[in-house]
């Protein structure tokens, strides 16, 4: 009598599945086996994806360097890997080849006034409404993130405290910069932006995530809170 294997990555312990395992705990506590699982997909009637991905390293003596070597024909060599699965593999250690070779982004620094200013004067450029940006900043004051939280009409825009600072948690932000634009190009801050800023000045120090300026943009240039002693 034939037994079939009819185990699947379903049927076991959910720690135990490449997937689940990799969203729960991470991707660092995956072997390169339970990766490489990922990338194939499933396996064969007889033979989990990880088994076939486990079955793959042993005759690459468990080195990715030498599976990064073969070829299309060569991975379909073996029994459960046709084009689509040999395919996957190259494109996967082809990235991570290039991943290796790529540097590393440094983001912009924000010294002054006129960096965060330089840095999103085209976001502002020839708009005929109201907007308002933040600028996350890391602890050595490099830019973390520019998200949009606002949209208006020409005479104002309404900013959500909440969504400014969830956008700001989300990139995990150290401290952050106000930015909007008057469309009428008017640099002088409104009694409306004097209260805003100084609220949200507040919320800041509360939890500990720090408003070090505010600017307001024009196609003329731009007013620094800091600059004019409002912070």
């Amino acid at each position: 009598m034939m037994y079939v294997n009819n185990t699947t990555i379903k049927s076991w312990a959910e720690e135990d599945r490449p997937r689940e395992k990799l969203q729960n705990i991470g991707r660092a506590s995956l072997t390169n086996a339970e990766l490489i699982a990922i990338v194939l997909g499933s396996g064969t009637r007889n033979k989990s994806a990880v088994e076939l991905a486990k079955e793959i390293l042993v005759a690459n003596d468990d080195s990715l360097y030498k599976l990064g070597k073969m070829s299309q024909v060569d991975l379909m060599k073996f029994s459960g890997v046709g084009d689509a699965k040999a395919i996957s593999i190259i494109a996967v250690m082809e990235l991570g080849r290039r991943r290796a070779s790529d540097e590393i982004p440094i983001p912009p620094k924000v010294s002054q006034a006129i960096d965060a200013y330089n840095y999103v004067k085209s976001d502002f450029q020839d708009l005929e409404h109201e907007e308002f940006r933040v600028l996350g900043l890391s602890r050595s004051n490099r830019i973390l993130g520019n998200k949009l939280v606002s949209k208006g009409g020409r005479s104002g825009t309404v900013a959500d405290g909440k969504l400014i600072f969830k956008e700001l948690l989300d990139m995990k932000a150290s401290s952050c910069i106000l930015l909007h634009n008057h469309p009428s190009g008017r640099l002088m801050p409104s009694s409306q932006d004097l209260d805003l800023t100084k609220r949200l000045i507040q919320f800041g120090k509360l939890i500990d995530l720090p408003i070090i300026d505010h600017l307001i943009i024009a196609d003329t240039g731009y007013y620094s809170f800091v600059e004019n002693g409002k912070i």
